[in-house]
């Protein structure tokens, strides 16, 4: 692949960490990427939805959409104005849904607590993307959980690796079942999509 010459020293640095991620499936590589551009991508986000919680969730859904179309990225710019790119185009629409809804994201019009998105996901039946996290890789995948904001970080180690059930992380945190099982669709979609591209005799 032609690389842009133009382009910085970071950037080369997030180019090749990049391809590690892509052909080797290499754990340090996502952790790398997150760890370089976590906390102002976070920032960022916080700035334009002016709400913590949103920001949290957005930074990771950033992340995980990044992952799943890392092959996608090309050289031709820097990483970083790639990855920033895929984040405020999905903070805009997320802002745009937000203002169409009536109802927080934790309760339905009538009051009960759930989430648009959380009714999509089995309750605790184990589906085959967890059936693929394999106990060697779950401990490959705890450098980049690292690099997740504590919040997530502790709902994943809830999930994966103690394997809480739903009720329990919700009890655990003190939180609404809906959600725990909204922020968990997201933590799942981001973990597979790193999932994926470990080779599997990693």
């Amino acid at each position: 692949m032609e690389v842009n010459p133009n382009l910085t020293d970071k950037a080369m640095r997030d180019f090749q960490l990049v391809q590690a991620a892509i052909n080797n499936g290499d754990q340090r590589a996502y952790a790398a990427l997150m760890n370089n551009y976590r906390d102002s991508l976070y920032f960022m986000l916080l700035k334009m939805t002016n709400n913590t919680c949103d920001a949290d969730d957005l930074t990771i859904e950033a992340f995980g959409k990044a992952f799943k179309k890392l092959e996608q990225y090309t050289p031709d710019y820097a990483f970083s104005t790639w990855l920033f790119k895929i984040a405020s185009n999905n903070c805009i629409d997320f802002m745009r849904k937000k203002k169409k809804r009536t109802f927080s994201m934790d309760s339905s019009p009538n009051g009960e607590e759930g989430n648009e998105l959380a009714n999509y996901i089995p309750s605790d039946t184990p589906d085959p993307e967890e059936k693929v996290m394999k106990k060697e890789k779950m401990m490959l995948m705890r450098e980049v959980v690292e690099k997740l904001k504590p919040h997530y970080r502790q709902l994943i180690e809830l999930r994966y690796f103690k394997e809480y059930s739903y009720e329990e992380i919700a009890a655990e945190l003190k939180l609404p079942l809906g959600t725990v099982k909204a922020q968990l669709f997201r933590a799942r979609e981001f973990i597979s999509n790193i999932m994926k591209n470990i080779p599997d005799n990693y």
